[in-house]
């Protein structure tokens, strides 16, 4: 029998959602989602965000494995935190994401 690495053991763990973030930018936006995420109990695992011209894009990969509230649930609310920051905030979990950006 073949015992998994702990690298695979922890990657079968995690629940990754992938998460993006576009509008116009403004202070507080980090801040506002980063926060919504941390009182769901959403790990962020990576980061990456830039501003073209007047306009703000974040991508972030996050766990949710230990979260209490399902994916919908964390849509619903990152959604209204989006609205309430002047930002549009979509969550796709990574599986979904990567079949939808095969090549």
């Amino acid at each position: 029998m073949i015992q998994q690495s702990e690298q695979q053991q922890h990657d079968q763990a995690q629940q990754r959602v992938i998460i993006t973030v576009v509008g116009t930018d403004r202070v507080g936006i980090i801040a506002g989602v980063a926060t919504a995420l941390s009182q769901q109990n959403v790990n962020i695992l990576d980061i990456s965000q830039t501003i073209l011209r007047d306009f703000f894009t974040m991508i972030m990969i996050v766990d949710i494995a230990a979260s209490q509230v399902s994916l919908q649930e964390l849509q619903d609310i990152l959604k209204k935190r989006g609205e309430e920051i002047g930002v549009q905030i979509n969550a796709q979990h990574e599986d979904i994401f990567k079949y939808m950006h095969r090549i």
